[in-house]
């Protein structure tokens, strides 16, 4: 009797408690709205440059370069989504080959990632796979890697880190296909050297314009540590870099190129579909491969044109 009286209390607690939340998505928006439209309304907004807003809203969600970087986001977060990396490496491997600069590449995925690594990142904690001691050793480092990075790549004339950018990129998909022939084994043994890899992983993530996962995920996997947790945990720290290192280019460099930020959180969106439907029938492997000789290939085009 007790037992039955402590599962029907349980019951109504858990549905209780999932009518709040329903409750709160359905009424964060309405205030949102509403808190907008009252600060509006105090605003003295002049119609003409209201209009003229509207106007370059437009123009830019119907540009080329918007949808460019929408089919980026896409094919990035569907990678990023069925290997646990390369979302930054294949975005700014894209972005350069297009034209656009280093540091609003880089500062571009950063702050398109802010979006993509908290669902990833949620999404790893709900699913038990964060090792919340190894996630604990590497978002302080990584953070302050990210910084430096930042104000480097922002302090440097973007001719002189272009070719500097590629070679890295280039190295980075060699990097990512040499995995495809090594045999791991799995180590129960923490990690060591966090906090230098950390770091290193930060610092590049920030001037290369991606490469913390590569860097970080691949060195802890390929030295024999759990695939799961190693990933789930990477990836959670990953928001904390993003946050970081997306807040500093917007202040040191100012936030330009929104059309290619809109674009690659448009793209991202649609992609956990596609990342699971890919994850559950392509080979690991064969992923690697294709990133590897993208990532490769992309790099070698942009330093041919560039020399």
């Amino acid at each position: 009797m007790t037992t039955d009286t402590s599962i029907t209390t349980a019951t109504a607690v858990s549905s209780e408690a999932a009518r709040r939340h329903r409750w709160l998505l359905w009424a964060l928006p309405v205030l949102a709205v509403v808190a907008l439209a009252a600060g509006l309304s105090q605003a003295h907004v002049n119609s003409a440059w209201l209009a003229s807003t509207w106007q370059a809203l437009g123009e830019g969600l119907s540009s080329r370069g918007f949808w460019t970087a929408a089919a980026v986001g896409l094919g990035a977060q569907v990678v990023d989504g069925a290997l646990g990396m390369a979302y930054g490496v294949t975005s700014t491997t894209f972005l350069l080959s297009t034209g656009v600069p280093p540091a609003a590449a880089s500062a571009s995925v950063h702050i398109a990632e802010i979006f993509t690594t908290g669902f990833s990142g949620l999404s790893h904690f709900k699913l038990g796979n964060v090792n919340k001691a190894l996630f604990k050793r590497l978002v302080i480092p990584g953070v302050i890697g990210g910084l430096v990075g930042a104000y480097i790549l922002t302090s440097i004339d973007a001719s002189i880190l272009k070719p500097i950018i590629s070679v890295y990129l280039l190295l980075i998909g060699l990097y990512i296909l040499s995995k495809v022939w090594r045999t791991l084994r799995v180590k129960t043994d923490p990690p060591k050297y966090v906090a230098p890899l950390a770091l290193t992983g930060g610092f590049v993530d920030a001037v290369g314009g991606g490469g913390w996962g590569p860097v970080v995920t691949t060195s802890l996997i390929g030295g024999g540590h759990d695939p799961r947790t190693t990933i789930g945990s990477v990836n959670a720290a990953e928001f904390f870099i993003a946050i970081s290192t997306g807040l500093s280019f917007t202040l040191l460099g100012g936030l330009t190129h929104w059309t290619v930020i809109a674009g690659l959180v448009f793209g991202g969106l649609f992609a956990a579909p596609l990342a699971a439907l890919l994850t559950r029938h392509a080979p690991t492997k064969l992923l690697l491969v294709i990133v590897g000789v993208l990532i490769s290939g992309l790099s070698a085009y942009n330093l041919s044109k560039l020399f």
